[in-house]
């Protein structure tokens, strides 16, 4: 039972995606200024160019799972994270560039549009929406690769995090095993810091998920947050 409601958590993570796609796909091809509309979630968030502040930057990039959804901003984990930073007595801003609906490829687009500024921790958390697709895992890696490779040009001393995720054994067994191999391959191959699995502890269960039983509740992000925080705490 465990088993099965881990998988059907990790599908209810990649159908987020797949529906917040489908609320936003139009934007995933438009221009930056289109794509501003689903940026919606956990102040400050990131709505164009990177602000300017005097304190160092966490930059959290992903999906509707970092953007938030359907939750008040300060409940997404983003800025639960910056509450864990706060009260350490650390002098870092964190800043949410989640958009809903993003893939890999889009995220790619995207991302010299975001980071006009220097970042000094880079949280990279993409790919659910190209698992629910079925994006060639191949694809999904050569977009992440590059993501990386854009983020060290961009700000050379940013330490990165991946966040890891899975798909459901639905979409193929093979595909699946691939899927769940790219994060830690590519933490390892470019020595990045990981997150195993983003979504531990709360995939699965409908009493930290949302009523539409995808998105996590409020309590769901405590619990993302705790993830997060464990590895990223050590790089602060």
């Amino acid at each position: 039972m465990k088993n099965l409601l881990l998988c059907l958590g990790i599908l209810m993570a990649c159908m987020s995606a797949c529906q917040d796609s489908d609320e936003s796909s139009s934007n995933d091809a438009t221009s930056p200024s289109q794509s501003t509309e689903t940026i919606t979630q956990a102040p400050p968030t990131s709505q164009g160019p990177l602000p300017i502040t005097d304190r160092k930057v966490v930059l959290f990039f992903g999906n509707s799972l970092t953007a938030g959804y359907g939750l008040s901003p300060e409940q997404a984990f983003p800025a639960l994270v910056q509450q864990k930073i706060d009260s350490a007595g650390l002098d870092y801003e964190v800043i949410n560039a989640g958009l809903s609906g993003e893939t890999t490829a889009s995220g790619l687009n995207r991302l010299d549009w975001v980071m006009t500024e220097q970042v000094d921790v880079f949280v990279l958390e993409l790919g659910a929406n190209d698992g629910l697709r079925g994006i060639d895992t191949e694809e999904t890696r050569k977009n992440l690769i590059a993501i990386i490779q854009k983020v060290r040009e961009k700000s050379p001393h940013a330490n990165i995090v991946l966040a890891g995720m899975m798909v459901p054994p639905n979409m193929g067994e093979d595909y699946a095993a691939k899927f769940r191999f790219l994060y830690p391959e590519l933490a390892s191959q470019y020595q990045l810091a990981l997150v195993p699995f983003l979504l531990d502890g709360v995939a699965g269960n409908p009493d930290l998920n949302l009523p539409d039983g995808i998105h996590p509740t409020p309590e769901g992000h405590q619990i993302v947050a705790k993830n997060v925080w464990t590895i990223l705490a050590g790089l602060l």
